[in-house]
């Protein structure tokens, strides 16, 4: 008798675990979309960002818990996952930032395109506006199409059902009170990747949509250099999601949080003094290569009297001091941390309480930046829940 296995949520994880099953079972995989992908379509604006070529511990140190997602991303990480898409007729590059793209001339649509063709190749039923609603008296999913419902009876079903940001694709994260009602503690969601909210005065609001480059932002301990947008309502970036775990602990904890941007890291304080010698004051932006948004963000957080005193300029260009108000809601966010708690989950994804429910993705209680290493957690959760699947139905099951 041939092996039957359920996915619910057709998202990276979600399609990944279907390819890797369909040699070993009959896979039925239910996304309560009109088509598979939508988030990873989303995710593809701006540059479809599928890994981060980063290696080892270097790789690892981008993923929290680090230690509970090492042997999932040791198991499948960029270089299986870069194979992984070259088997799919994608090959792939490495560009800026270590970041990894499609070959160049392939859009994101092509790229799901491809994935979707090598579903049904491998006979991986896919099943379209299909929502999961809840589960039956003996924890069995059931699924609603067409206001019909069914209970799935699958030996083995993983959840891939995505967290709750971007929820106009299909992830709004309503399954929560749904496991919660199964007794499976959850977290609740809070907002990651996401733009903070900062006060900005009306001469540094019109320059909203406008970008900082070349920039250092720091938060805490943490550090990194990349680039930065003014918002309507603060600043968002490559620079800036990074330190959103830092600056959400920071305003549980106390309330308050700061920013801190150098806008010259390329220049000591003793290079800056050095340009601004015997400059003229009209002069001084040009002398440092500031455009008018930078000047604008460098005074609206400078306080008046350091700027205009001349002999401040050097070291507060290195230290711009940005207080942080919030984090942008959920809906906004790029990703989400909360969902399924972690003391819930077996080392092989499934649920301790319900060893025949599996669960990856952005479900899970875990975290990650932009810049690739999203989307490389995903699949490489969804093939090591399909690794653990494969081990229950041949009965190696690692629980």
């Amino acid at each position: 008798m041939v092996d039957r296995v359920a996915i619910i949520g057709g998202g990276p994880a979600g399609m990944i675990a279907a390819s890797v099953l369909a040699s070993h079972a009959e896979v039925d995989l239910y996304e309560r979309q009109r088509t598979v992908g939508r988030k990873f379509l989303v995710a593809g604006d701006g540059g479809l960002n599928l890994t981060n070529a980063t290696e080892g511990e270097a790789h690892l140190a981008h993923y929290s818990p680090q230690e509970r997602l090492r042997p999932i991303i040791t198991a499948f990480g960029p270089n299986e996952l870069r194979a992984w898409f070259s088997s799919l007729g994608v090959e792939t590059y490495v560009g800026s930032s270590g970041r990894v793209f499609p070959q160049r001339g392939l859009r994101p649509a092509e790229v799901l395109q491809r994935l979707r063709a090598h579903l049904n190749e491998r006979g991986v039923r896919i099943h379209t506006d299909h929502a999961f609603v809840g589960f039956d008296p003996h924890a069995r999913p059931l699924i609603e199409a067409a206001s019909t419902r069914m209970v799935l009876d699958h030996p083995c079903c993983l959840f891939a059902l995505g967290g709750a940001s971007w929820p106009v694709t299909g992830s709004t994260g309503d399954w929560l009170d749904h496991f919660a009602a199964i007794s499976v503690a959850t977290v609740p969601f809070a907002a990651s990747n996401c733009g903070v909210e900062v006060p900005l005065p009306e001469a540094l609001r019109i320059h909203a949509g406008k970008p900082l480059k070349n920039i250092r932002a720091s938060a805490g301990l943490h550090a990194l250099r990349g680039e930065l947008t003014i918002t309507a309502q603060g600043v968002e970036g490559n620079a800036i999601y990074p330190l959103v775990p830092v600056l959400r602990e920071a305003l549980l904890n106390s309330g308050t949080a700061e920013l801190i941007i150098d806008l010259k890291p390329d220049l000591s304080e003793e290079a800056i003094t050095e340009r601004l010698r015997s400059t003229r004051w009209n002069e001084r932006p040009a002398a440092l290569r500031l455009d008018r948004t930078a000047m604008a963000f460098f005074k609206a957080f400078t306080p008046k009297q350091r700027y205009l005193d001349g002999n401040c300029w050097a070291a507060d260009l290195k230290a711009v001091r940005v207080p942080v108000n919030g984090l942008r809601p959920i809906p906004e966010a790029i990703s989400t941390v909360g969902g399924i708690a972690l003391s819930e989950v077996a080392p092989d994804l499934s649920l301790l309480r319900y060893p025949h429910l599996f669960v990856a993705g952005e479900m899970l209680d875990t975290d990650a930046p932009t810049g690739g290493f999203l989307l490389q957690g995903a699949f490489a959760m969804g093939y090591y829940a399909a690794m653990g699947i494969r081990a229950r139905l041949q009965g190696e099951g690692t629980n």
